[in-house]
């Protein structure tokens, strides 16, 4: 199957917001990342987010992951070890890849909504691996670094192309998407210097081997300092 060939963009609303030299070897990604948060001076509190309110509820494409994977078990381990940083952990069921907002219940129609289910449904994706790379952060959260990116990027293009067929245009391009799987939401201002002192010891830690063979089409919403959703349909990968 030949993928979309994706050119990535310089985005400082992106982290990092350049891309890598390399979107698929893991230490290339990690290192990049890395040396991105370490020009972070101050972590912000990932709440403080335009666009969200107690009451939104979008539309997203993911990537989900079962509570009882090894991914789980791991990011337990990890969240166990910064404890001392007071982030907010994301729990087992909550571990995600998010690939893309569609639009809020208010602007996506049931009717359009169903179209694009029918049009993805149609893609030829095949099923692929991931490596979880511990550890890294961005300006709000603790987070995996995620290898190789082509696969995703490539998703996310297909996801794109069909949105757009269908009248509903992902809100970001895949041109700044970053792929990463977060275990740790930054809740308040926070030295940067801190929790890099914090989680570097954890990047000697083994990566971990994702599987992924299926997306999800969810209703997102916040509760109590955490995204909770609805699954609204699972698209299973060739």
């Amino acid at each position: 199957m030949e993928g979309h060939r994706v050119l990535l963009t310089h985005d400082t609303s992106a982290f990092p917001p350049a891309p890598p030299p390399d979107l698929d070897d893991p230490q290339v990604i990690a290192a990049h990342d890395w040396a991105a948060f370490d020009r972070v001076e101050e972590m912000s509190n990932h709440w403080d987010r335009r666009g969200w309110t107690p009451s939104t509820r979008a539309y997203y494409w993911m990537l989900g992951f079962p509570a009882d994977s090894a991914l789980a078990e791991h990011a337990q381990q990890c969240q166990d070890e910064i404890r001392n940083l007071h982030f907010d952990p994301i729990d087992a069921g909550g571990l995600h890849l998010t690939l893309g907002r569609i639009g809020t219940i208010e602007d996506v129609s049931l009717g359009e909504l169903n179209a694009l289910l029918a049009a993805v449904a149609e893609m030829s994706t095949d099923r692929f691996r991931l490596q979880a790379v511990p550890m890294t952060a961005s300006r709000g959260a603790v987070r995996y670094s995620i290898a190789p990116w082509t696969p995703v990027l490539d998703l996310h293009a297909r996801l794109s192309a069909a949105g757009a067929r269908c009248r509903l245009p992902l809100r970001k391009p895949t041109s700044v998407l970053r792929p990463h799987i977060g275990i740790a939401y930054c809740n308040r201002a926070a030295d940067a210097r801190m929790v890099r002192e914090t989680i570097r010891p954890l990047r000697g830690m083994d990566c971990v081997s994702v599987p992924v063979d299926h997306l999800h089409l969810v209703e997102m919403r916040r509760e109590d300092r955490a995204y909770r959703w609805r699954v609204i349909d699972q698209v299973n990968l060739a």
